[in-house]
């Protein structure tokens, strides 16, 4: 899992970055997934420890920051439909941005609720 939340994180802060440089958005905003991604990466590399307790529970704080992703970007997915209706949203590029940011979060939760319960079933 470890690898995981890194590679998710790495995936956030590309784009953040991508997000930054389209002159369309370029606002310290659009930073908002790489700073998400940079803490996914901190925590997964703090879970590549021996150490069971300690991975299991950095594996926790790493699954929560990925809900909150999730949770915050919401709307975007609401008005990236919007989009896709036909309707007016003010920055559409924010839209699209926040969109693919839950996706991805949305993703590494799945896959870590996963791997948790595989986790609870292996140990009986």
């Amino acid at each position: 899992m470890a690898k995981l939340t890194v590679t998710f994180g790495v995936l956030l802060i590309l784009l953040g970055l991508i997000g930054y440089e389209a002159p369309v958005i370029h606002s310290f905003t659009a930073l908002i997934p790489a700073a998400f991604g940079l803490v996914l990466v901190v925590l997964g590399i703090l879970a590549r420890t021996p150490n069971q307790k300690k991975r299991m529970i950095v594996m926790h704080i790493a699954v929560t920051v990925g809900l909150l992703g999730f949770l915050g970007t919401v709307k975007g997915v609401y008005d990236f439909i919007r989009i896709e209706t036909g309707h007016f949203v003010a920055i559409p590029a924010m839209a699209e941005a926040q969109t693919a940011m839950a996706l991805i979060m949305l993703c590494y939760v799945l896959l870590c609720v996963r791997s948790f319960i595989e986790a609870r079933r292996a140990r009986g």
